[in-house]
């Protein structure tokens, strides 16, 4: 399953799910979006397995995306998932900080990433200080002899150091190693030297309102914005649990509320202007912040989900921050 393929799944409601499957990091990266860290909480996986085992040929996602901390630190999990997704019909992927790649990759690991349907790894300037790019890269060969598709995600507003790592990832896999580029967001411990952007930006309609996220304790969220729900919790971005409710309820249940149809198809800023409700400081914040009754018609919803679904992936990667990299989301795709 191609990158390009995953983002594109990106605009469509409940045609993906995400699953935190832990809090725990070997890496103590800089600008880690979760402040996950070798000592965080470990939860049950029990609802985990639990919400997989309901998934049915009528009623499954298309594809499970799963990320921590390191999901990699429970590699039987990552296998059960995945094979216990894909008997279902869906496809799986995973995202690793690569924290196996300073020695050769243990057995576990290798039986689970070969479960997988995509494997991609982060590197950029904060996760070279806990791996080495070469580590990295060299672990990286060995995935794609695993996987049958690989991707990078490299965050940094740096150009010049994106221009050396793009430049060395194309030199070594060519076309075989789509990249996603994205900047530093001040979420996490990056709040500590990244800062709001002082002038909001109405980005229009939400595709982090898409996807459903499990989160470590098995709460599941409307929003993929991990540690902004979990703070606030507001009603409309709390679908349930996975220890009670299954695929099929949870989906039902992020399709029935006018307000995520609207942020989905909209944006958060345009439903809170359409519908009246008050604007606070960001977009995240006026979304956490909008009624439960807060919609606009759905005729005016379909047309702007349709703009949107319509993009090519390297649009929606620009949409995302990617700048002139967004094309990178595409190599080796094949339509």
């Amino acid at each position: 399953m191609h990158l390009a393929d995953v983002i594109r799944l990106r605009t469509v409601p409940q045609a993906g799910l995400l699953m935190a499957l832990t809090q725990r990091c070997p890496l103590s990266c800089a600008h880690c979006s979760t402040d996950s860290s070798p000592t965080a909480p470990q939860h049950s996986a029990d609802p985990l397995r639990r919400l997989v085992s309901t998934f049915t040929a009528a009623a499954h996602p298309e594809l499970i995306f799963m990320s921590g901390g390191e999901p990699l630190l429970r590699p039987d999990l990552v296998a059960e998932l995945a094979t216990a997704a894909r008997a279902a019909g869906t496809r799986s992927a995973l995202l690793s900080g690569m924290f196996f790649a300073r020695r050769s990759m243990p057995a576990a690991i290798r039986r689970a990433v070969s479960t997988l349907d995509h494997f991609s790894a982060s590197l950029d300037v904060f996760h070279e200080r806990e791996v080495a790019r070469s580590d990295a890269l060299r672990a990286l060969a060995a995935v794609l002899d695993l996987v049958p598709a690989v991707s990078l995600h490299v965050t940094s507003s740096d150009e010049e150091y994106l221009a050396e790592v793009l430049a060395q990832v194309r030199r070594r896999f060519g076309d075989r190693v789509p990249v996603l580029v994205a900047r530093v967001r001040p979420t996490g411990r990056a709040t500590s030297f990244v800062a709001d952007p002082t002038e909001v930006v109405d980005p229009g309609p939400c595709e982090f309102a898409n996807w459903p996220l499990v989160d470590y304790d098995g709460t599941v969220y409307a929003c993929s914005r991990q540690s902004l729900v979990r703070r606030h919790r507001p009603g409309h971005l709390v679908l349930g649990h996975a220890a009670r409710d299954s695929w099929a309820a949870l989906s039902a249940a992020a399709q029935a509320q006018p307000v995520l149809r609207s942020v989905r198809a909209l944006g958060a800023l345009e439903t809170a202007r359409r519908s009246g409700a008050p604007a606070c400081d960001g977009v995240c914040q006026t979304c956490v912040a909008l009624p439960a009754d807060a919609a606009v018609p759905e005729r005016v919803a379909d047309l702007s989900r349709q703009l949107v679904g319509g993009l090519r992936p390297q649009q929606l990667a620009r949409r995302w921050g990617a700048g002139e990299h967004s094309g990178l989301v595409e190599l080796g795709w094949v339509r």
